[in-house]
């Protein structure tokens, strides 16, 4: 495997949090490598840190030792302006309850990260175009009737796509999925795989992490964490 192909990768990753007196050590020196166009899950028992490496994946939490690298680029070397544009733009979340804003229908939650990236001025030039992509991906999720709901009218199922929706917004190259059918019903929950699925067949980059060996098995490759380690 060429390091050309490679889209995400960590190396000799350590975490720890403190509760209370304790130290939890949580991430014992863990190594993944993403290709372009994978698609990854990562199952683990409950606590065994399959959450932390992803947040640490898309830079919303630091690693206290080790490298993840993006495309190539060490993502510690990048500054805060950097990190919030990789984190809007190169990835998109989807995690398990949905956060999406009550007070805002479904086509403006999935704008929101369109609408976070740009200036002012920029937004107001750039808007018509922003809805327009909103309403085709809602659309592609089978939600095209649902877009003036608010989130709180729709079923848990409905909820999840308009999050994925939201997480496709800004074409990311890498989907960051923290078991995305955790809250769901199987039948629902099997709905949400087909739609990843269907994301990856068309290239997009997925790492799922789920503690259900079952639904793991829906992606192309799997890797198990075990005692803050790879295996």
């Amino acid at each position: 495997m060429s390091n050309d192909d490679m889209i995400l990768k960590a190396e000799g990753v350590y975490k720890s949090y403190r509760m209370g007196p304790a130290e939890v050590r949580v991430l014992k020196g863990v190594d993944l490598a993403v290709k372009k166009g994978e698609f990854v899950a990562i199952v683990g028992a409950s606590g065994s840190g399959k959450s932390t490496i992803l947040h640490i994946l898309g830079a919303l939490d630091r690693p206290d030792k080790g490298v993840v690298r993006f495309e190539g680029r060490d993502l510690s070397g990048f500054g805060a302006g950097e990190l919030n544009r990789f984190r809007n733009r190169m990835v998109g979340f989807v995690f398990q309850f949905y956060h999406l804003l009550d007070e805002l229908n479904v086509l403006e939650n999935v704008v929101l990260p369109a609408m976070v990236s740009a200036t002012v001025v920029g937004w107001l030039g750039n808007r018509k175009r922003a809805k327009k992509r909103a309403g085709e991906l809602l659309e592609e999720l089978g939600l095209g009737e649902r877009q003036r709901h608010k989130p709180y009218q729709l079923s848990g199922g409905e909820r999840q796509r308009v999050a994925i929706g939201r997480a496709l917004m800004n074409e990311p190259k890498v989907l960051l999925a923290d078991e995305p059918t955790g809250n769901l019903d199987s039948v629902t929950g099997n709905g949400i795989l087909d739609v990843l699925e269907r994301l990856n067949g068309r290239g997009q980059t997925i790492v799922m992490v789920t503690h259900d060996e079952r639904i793991a098995r829906r992606a192309s490759r799997t890797i198990t964490l075990a005692d803050g380690k790879m295996r």
